[in-house]
């Protein structure tokens, strides 16, 4: 699998990286992790993100695959309090969470540690940034990023403390094109794509009822677009999201173990043609409504 270099971080991504949220909320079994997770580094996956508010995530990957951790660059976010008594963004709370989730993940260090989808307002204080920043001087994290999107994923970038960004970013979801990818590519920062596919809405033949589906499900009724007819719909639908400018890696979930292979070859046609890209930016264009904001 190629890798990308994750902006001033000096990181080495696969192209295609692993997002935790979906083996902890749908519970899956420690030997099911074991095998995707196996599979994924020996193939040449390199990236695993998760959150602290992932139900198990965390802990099903610090048991699965803790004592491969030279073998791939670790991501968590915090900011939710997830069983803690404090409300979400306290400070005390997030020190605590941020503790939690390295004995979690069983390390004493994560390579990136981000903000989740924190508000522009909290942004703008200035505290949470702080406490991020003193995770990382005092050697639990290698570097800090924000994840989100809208206003405040902008105010992340143009803020300079932080040195990635991750945000939703779609053939359903292209805001940040034009909102805040070229700011982050001119600081240097590394640009994590998440949702790369939208939720591979466009496959269900009615509204879902999955809270981050409905949107994108919503948005190709009316992008109607005619490559999502094709066989290889996923396969454009994840190229377009590597081919915008500063995308390092693209964060694809999956519990199914026999999953992974299938959505590594996703990539085996190369980079999309700049037509294709093209069409699908002016389509975009030509479709979206003024609420089709990146989603959390």
């Amino acid at each position: 699998m190629q890798r990308r270099l994750l902006g001033r971080t000096g990181l080495e991504v696969s192209e295609l990286g692993f997002g935790g949220a979906e083996i902890g909320f749908q519970a899956a079994s420690l030997s099911t992790v074991e095998r995707l997770l196996g599979s994924a580094l020996d193939a040449g996956l390199n990236v695993l993100d998760t959150a602290e508010c992932y139900a198990g995530g965390e802990e099903l990957i610090g048991q699965a695959v803790a004592h491969r951790r030279e073998h791939f660059h670790l991501f968590t976010k915090c900011g939710h309090a997830s069983g803690f008594d404090e409300p979400d963004w306290d400070l005390k709370m997030l020190e605590k969470s941020i503790d939690r989730s390295l004995k979690r993940l069983q390390t004493d260090r994560v390579d990136l540690l981000q903000l989740h989808s924190c508000d522009e307002s909290l942004l703008r204080q200035g505290d949470v940034i702080a406490l991020l920043e003193k995770a990382r001087d005092a050697g639990k994290a290698r570097f800090i990023g924000y994840s989100g999107d809208g206003p405040a994923a902008r105010y992340a970038v143009e803020c300079g403390a932080f040195d990635t960004l991750q945000t939703s970013l779609s053939v359903a979801d292209q805001e940040p094109i034009t909102l805040t990818l070229p700011q982050a590519l001119e600081r240097g920062m590394g640009v994590i794509a998440k949702r790369p596919i939208a939720n591979a809405a466009w496959t269900k033949t009615q509204m879902p009822e999955d809270e981050y589906a409905y949107p994108y499900w919503e948005r190709f009724q009316a992008l109607d677009y005619d490559f999502l007819k094709t066989p290889l719909a996923a396969s454009v639908a994840l190229r377009f999201t590597l081919a915008q400018s500063g995308v390092a890696t693209a964060i694809v979930g999956t519990q199914n173990p026999d999953r992974w292979a299938r959505n590594a070859a996703l990539l085996d046609a190369g980079p999309l043609p700049p037509a294709e890209i093209a069409a699908i930016r002016a389509r975009w264009q030509e479709a979206a409504g003024p609420d089709w904001v990146g989603q959390r």
